[in-house]
């Protein structure tokens, strides 16, 4: 029996009231805090310069862009093995930009890879261009129209790249008949295909438009890859907008770690996205 030290009637309902209160709160505090702190869902980008060797000065401002960018070298342009030496320097992932036979003949590149190549032929040709990119680890196609749309050839490709050792390979997506990932995929090659071009048109008002559509391709599927070209305004738009990537909610991955992403599939990002939307609007005050 309770007595004494002021515990009268009055005290013991006060005391009463704030323990139901108390009790009837704590099921809603840890929902509401862990509502409060789930982060935003962090989208991945990779890009990738391509053409790069043939010109020294915006080769030298690609491979200096901020964060993981690639660099994909031409096989036989004249600075490739000096920019490609200072892209390792700089920790770049070195690609070889390799050249493919286009639908027009008017396209035609030295040293690319063609419909008329015997096996030998094609499987020679790219080990010498893979040899002329110091520190390459992975591939994409230079054209290529009319090549990527034969799985022979795509599939002798694979072939010769395993030999190589681990290389992945970029489909830059030049048609939309391509069956190069396909064939990357049915050989085991680590693989992904480019989302968007940032620079077909060379303004600055469409290369931003095109860097946007890339960031939004992202956010709305998990992943996307961009490739662009060492023009003046694509190195500018990278140089000013990359280092400002965390306040879109996007991070810069190397092009390996895309797919590694990729691979996994899309399930735990969609239920990401889907929860921290749906707590960013719940949370928003009513109207």
């Amino acid at each position: 029996m309770i007595s004494g030290g002021g515990y009268g009637p009055a005290c013991l309902a006060r005391t009463f009231t704030r323990l139901l209160l108390a009790c009837l709160l704590l099921p809603a505090l840890p929902v509401a805090a862990a509502d409060d702190h789930v982060p935003a869902a962090t989208a991945s980008i990779a890009l990738i310069i391509d053409d790069l060797g043939n010109q020294l000065h915006q080769g030298r401002q690609a491979v200096a862009l901020p964060g993981p960018v690639a660099c994909s070298f031409l096989p036989n342009a004249p600075y490739t093995p000096q920019l490609a030496r200072l892209a390792d320097a700089g920790n770049k992932e070195i690609m070889l930009h390799l050249p493919m036979q286009a639908v027009s003949d008017a396209a035609r590149e030295p040293g690319e890879l063609t419909l008329d190549m015997t096996q030998p032929q094609l499987m020679d040709t790219l080990q010498r261009h893979l040899a002329a990119v110091p520190g390459v680890s992975g591939i994409n196609n230079h054209q290529g129209s009319l090549l990527t749309r034969h799985p022979g050839h795509m599939a002798w490709l694979m072939q010769g790249m395993i030999r190589h050792g681990p290389l992945f390979f970029v489909d830059s997506r030049t048609t939309t008949a391509t069956v190069a990932l396909q064939m990357a995929n049915e050989y085991g090659v680590p693989g992904i295909e480019r989302k968007v071009f940032l620079d077909n048109v060379r303004e600055p008002a469409a290369v931003l438009r095109q860097f946007r559509q890339l960031l939004a391709s992202a956010r709305a599927n998990g992943t996307a890859l961009g490739i662009g070209h060492p023009n003046p305004e694509t190195l500018d738009l990278l140089a000013r907008e990359l280092p400002r990537l965390a306040d879109y909610n996007v991070q810069l991955v190397p092009v390996r770690r895309l797919i590694e992403i990729d691979e996994r599939g899309n399930e735990l990002w969609q239920a990401s996205w889907s929860r921290s939307h749906k707590v960013a609007k719940n949370s928003k005050p009513s109207p």
